[in-house]
C-alpha cells in the first residue's frame, strides 16, 4: 500500500541518479575505445535479447551536455556514472588514450559547472576484451591492472570527483558472468566464479589504495554492493536457518567481510571447499582488502524466498523461482538442498517482485552489523511497460515504487540508519544488459530510433523529491517545461 503523508529528510541528504558507461555511451568504436566483454557477448548469438547491443546505446557519449542540462533541470545534487575502462585504456594494460581521458574531464567539468556532484564508479563491468583473452577476473593480474588504472584516473580527474567507487556489484559480475553465464564473459564454472570473487575484491583493495595514496586521506572512498535480501519461510526450523547462512555467506558475506573486516568468512571457505581451496588468496591479500570506507553503497531491488529442500522434491525444479536470469547453470555457487519459493505480486516487468520492506531491513542490518559506516543507496528503481500517450509517459507504477522505497529509506533512518543518500535507477532509459532494450528503466524515456529524450512523471516527480526534500504525494506531479540545449 502506498504511504502519503510527507517525510521531510535533512538538507545535505543527497539526492542523484545513476547510470553505466556501457548502458548509456555509444560510441564503441569511436574516440580509440577498445573492445570490452560485453562488445564480444552482445554479438554471440542468443545471448543478449534481439541481438542488441550497446553500439549506439544512447549515444550520450555525444549527448553529455544535452544530458546534463536534464540533471540540472531536475536538480540534482550528484551524477554517478562509470568510466569505461577500455575507453581511456583500451587493453586493459599499456597506453592509455588520450580522447578517452578527456571524454571524461569534459563530463566531470560540465557536472561541475552545473552544480551537480560527479560520482565516479570505475568498474561497471565492461572489463577490456584483452584481459578477459588472459583469463578475466580469474587472473590475478586484472585486480593489479586494475590498481593501475585507477590510479591513473585519480591522477587525472583528482579532487574534482566526489565520491571514488572502485566496483559495481561483484557479486554480478563474478557470478552471473562466470557462474550462470547470462552476463559476459557467459562462462560457467563455479571455481572461476569464486577466483573472480576474490580478485574483484582484491581489486577494489587495490584501487581504493592508489586512490587514496595520489588524492590523499581525506578522498572518498566507496564501493557498491547488490546485497542480497533472502527471507526463509520458516526462520525457525534449523534447516531453513542453515539456507540462510549459506545464501547469506555466497550472496553477501563473502564481499562484506573481506571489505570491512578484512577477513573471508570461515563457514563460507568451508561450504566450499568442495569446489576450490581457495588457493588464489594470498598472504596480506585480506589485509589490502579492508580498505576503510567513507561511505558503503547499496543497490536494492527485491528480495528472495528460499527453503530447505525436503525429500523427494528435485533440486532442478527447486530452482524455478531462482531468478537472475536462471539457466541450467546456479549463481548461486556451492549451495544445494534449496527450494526457492514464489513471492507475492506485485512485481515489476524484469520479474522482480515490489517489496520496499527489503530495503528498510537491508539498511537496518548493515546498521547493525556495521554501525559506524555510513551507507548511500546508490541503485534502485524499476522497470515496466512504459506507454507514450500524448507525447507524454503516465508511469505511476514507477512513482508509487519510488516513493515507497524512499519512504522505506527515511523509515530505515527514522531506525537509526545513516543513510546518507539515494540515486534513482535510471537516469535514462538505456542497454539492460541480456535483456537488451526491452525493459525500460529511467525517469527520462529515450527514443531508440530518434534518440529523444522525453521526462517520464517519475522524472517530474523526483524533481519535486529533490526541490523539497519532501516525498511527494504520488498523484502530486507538476509538469514544467524542461528546456535543454541542441545536442552538442
Amino acid at each position: 500500500m502506498t504511504m502519503t503523508h510527507a517525510r521531510q529528510f535533512p538538507q545535505d541528504f543527497v539526492w542523484g541518479s545513476a547510470t553505466a558507461a556501457y548502458q548509456i555511451e555509444g560510441a564503441a568504436h569511436e574516440g580509440g575505445r577498445g573492445p570490452s566483454i560485453w562488445d564480444t557477448f552482445s554479438r554471440v548469438p542468443g545471448r543478449v535479447l534481439n541481438g542488441d547491443t550497446g553500439d549506439v546505446a544512447d549515444d550520450h557519449y555525444h549527448r553529455w551536455q544535452e544530458d546534463i542540462a536534464h540533471m540540472r533541470a531536475m536538480g540534482l545534487d550528484a551524477y554517478r556514472f562509470s568510466i569505461s575502462w577500455p575507453r581511456v585504456q583500451p587493453g586493459g594494460s599499456g597506453d592509455f588514450n588520450p580522447e578517452g581521458i578527456a571524454f571524461y574531464k569534459n563530463l566531470v567539468k560540465g557536472l561541475l559547472a552545473a552544480g551537480i556532484k560527479p560520482v565516479v564508479t570505475l568498474y561497471h563491468w565492461d572489463l577490456p576484451q584483452e584481459l578477459e583473452d588472459n583469463g578475466g577476473w580469474t587472473n590475478r593480474q586484472t585486480a593489479i591492472q586494475f590498481g593501475h588504472y585507477a590510479r591513473r584516473m585519480a591522477q587525472e580527474l583528482g579532487h574534482d570527483i566526489d565520491t571514488w567507487t572502485t566496483l559495481n556489484e561483484p557479486w554480478c559480475a563474478a557470478y552471473l558472468g562466470y557462474a550462470s553465464g547470462v552476463h559476459a564473459p557467459g562462462r560457467t564454472d563455479e571455481r572461476e566464479a569464486l577466483q573472480a570473487v576474490h580478485h574483484l575484491n582484491l581489486a577494489h583493495g587495490l584501487a581504493g589504495r592508489a586512490i587514496r595514496e595520489e588524492l590523499g586521506a581525506e578522498t572518498k572512498l566507496s564501493v557498491t554492493l547488490n546485497l542480497q535480501v533472502i527471507r526463509v519461510q520458516n526462520p525457525d526450523d534449523p534447516a531453513d536457518r542453515d539456507v540462510f547462512r549459506r545464501i547469506d555467506g555466497i550472496g553477501n558475506r563473502v564481499f562484506l567481510e573481506p571489505m570491512l573486516e578484512g577477513k573471508y568468512p570461515a563457514d563460507v571457505l568451508e561450504d566450499t571447499k568442495h569446489i576450490t581451496t581457495w588457493d588464489f588468496i594470498q598472504d596480506g591479500d585480506e589485509d589490502i582488502i579492508n580498505v576503510p570506507l567513507d561511505v558503503l553503497g547499496v543497490n536494492y531491488y527485491c528480495t528472495g524466498l528460499a527453503r530447505a529442500l525436503r525429500d523427494g522434491e528435485d533440486e532442478h525444479e527447486a530452482r524455478e523461482n531462482e531468478g537472475h536470469g536462471t539457466t541450467s547453470h546456479s549463481p548461486w555457487v556451492g549451495i544445494s538442498g534449496v527450494k526457492w519459493l514464489p513471492l507475492d505480486e506485485p512485481y515489476t516487468a524484469m520479474g522482480w517482485n515490489i517489496d520496499p520492506s527489503g530495503m528498510t531491513e537491508l539498511l537496518l542490518d548493515l546498521h547493525k552489523k556495521y554501525p559506524h559506516q555510513p551507507l548511500m543507496v546508490t541503485e534502485n528503481g524499476a522497470a515496466f511497460d512504459d506507454v507514450v500517450v500524448d507525447g507524454r509517459v503516465h508511469d505511476v507504477e514507477r512513482v508509487a515504487y519510488l516513493h515507497d522505497h524512499i519512504a522505506a529509506v527515511h523509515e530505515a533512518r527514522e531506525q537509526g540508519a545513516d543513510v546518507r543518500g539515494y540515486f534513482a535507477w535510471s537516469l535514462l532509459d538505456n542497454f539492460e544488459w541480456a535483456l537488451g532494450y526491452d525493459r525500460r528503466f529511467g525517469i527520462i524515456r529515450v527514443d531508440y530510433d530518434s534518440l529523444q529524450r522525453t521526462w517520464k512523471d517519475s522524472a517530474f516527480w523526483y524533481r519535486s523529491l529533490v526541490q523539497t526534500s519532501t516525498i511527494p504525494t504520488v498523484e502530486s506531479i507538476e509538469y514544467v517545461d524542461v528546456e535543454v540545449p541542441e545536442t552538442a
